[in-house]
């Protein structure tokens, strides 16, 4: 059976020829509306294309596309985990990109409200090895973390 709102869009979709009703604007941070963005003029009739947005001395995207959705306290076990880590690799290796944070893969999992932070070496990221490649392909750490950041331990596991 079909709910009552479904069964209006499906009326209404079904009576002004297949258009969907506009959705409300959302709420700004004063109560107001959230302008559009501008979208740039199509010279040959195809897909609009975003206009540069400059601002501040950024270029910012016309859309923003995120990387991964976290809470707040996901976050902030993640960063935990990356600080403890960084801060355990020896001195000598304080100039080497390869055991610096832009090295790091982090993911983050929650179970029986821990978070289990797991983080994985990418030598590729640091531009001089190829896609793919790891000198130590078993190389991770894992650390359970609280929810208010806290590292309460690490995977007793060493590469």
């Amino acid at each position: 059976m079909m709910r009552l709102p479904h069964l209006l869009l499906f009326m209404t979709l079904l009576l002004d020829g297949g258009v969907a009703p506009s959705q409300p604007a959302r709420a700004g941070a004063d109560g107001g509306t959230v302008p559009s963005r501008p979208s740039a003029p199509v010279p040959d009739g195809g897909t609009p294309r975003s206009a540069t947005i400059l601002a501040e001395g950024i270029e910012w995207p016309a859309e923003f596309r995120p990387l991964a959705t976290l809470d707040g306290p996901a976050v902030i076990a993640a960063h935990a985990a990356l600080q403890r880590l960084l801060a355990s690799l020896p001195k000598e290796y304080a100039g080497d990109c390869s055991y610096s944070a832009k090295a790091m893969e982090v993911s983050v999992g929650l179970e029986r409200g821990l978070y289990f932070v797991e983080i994985q070496r990418r030598v590729d990221r640091c531009g001089w090895a190829t896609p793919g490649f790891q000198p130590s392909p078993h190389w991770y750490e894992l650390y359970a973390v609280s929810p208010d950041g806290k590292v309460l331990a690490r995977y007793p596991y060493r590469p």
